[in-house]
């Protein structure tokens, strides 16, 4: 019962009735495109966002590949000499790539790690290091904590965008109605004849 005088009150607009205006039915023209871009364009926006991580994080875990590389000197336990992130240094290392060339790079290692120490160095495809790839379960997650803010933001604008067009007609509504009492206002002292 109380589902059914909800839509009627929120049918009005689409009623023939003398109070209602032009700016009325274009409210519920724009209500009713918002509830489609929401309906269909926020989860499509949701999923694209999804696919689209998820292929950029399958595409790093294709391009990077790890090497073993060794620690060329003591890493510097000193944060001022070095930059710091969470108990570790940035540290010179060197390796062979799989075609057989040598390299060599800084990379984030444990804080206090001797020279000769082996670790694991990960590559870009012209073997620059590079930060680890994304682990499938990680992947997944950042995916679907894209999607979610995609879909998020499809909702939130096309919120915006009605609560901004509703701001303007209640506008044109207040003007209309203080128009329409002016002439009325002007025609009580009036007497009949």
């Amino acid at each position: 019962m109380r589902g059914d005088s909800t839509i009627r009150r929120s049918l009005w607009r689409w009623r023939r009735n003398p109070l209602r205006r032009r700016e009325d039915v274009l409210e519920a023209w724009i209500l009713l495109i918002v509830w489609f871009v929401i309906a269909v364009a926020a989860p499509a926006a949701g999923v694209l966002a999804s696919h689209a991580a998820a292929h950029s994080a399958a595409e790093r875990r294709v391009e990077r590949h790890s090497a073993t590389a060794t620690l060329v000197s003591d890493a510097s336990s000193n944060p001022l000499a070095t930059g710091t992130t969470g108990g570790r240094v940035d540290a010179t290392v060197r390796w062979t790539a799989s075609d057989g060339t040598r390299h060599s790079g800084k990379i984030p290692v444990d804080e206090g790690m001797k020279a000769g120490s082996r670790v694991t160095v990960w590559t870009d495809s012209r073997n620059q290091p590079t930060a680890a790839p994304p682990s499938a379960a990680q992947a997944g997650v950042d995916a679907a904590f894209m999607g979610a803010a995609s879909s998020f933001a499809v909702v939130a604008v096309a919120s915006a965008g009605y609560y901004g067009a509703r701001v303007v007609l209640n506008r044109r509504r207040r003007a209309a109605w203080a128009h329409e009492w002016e002439d009325v206002s002007s025609q009580w002292g009036r007497t009949a004849n």
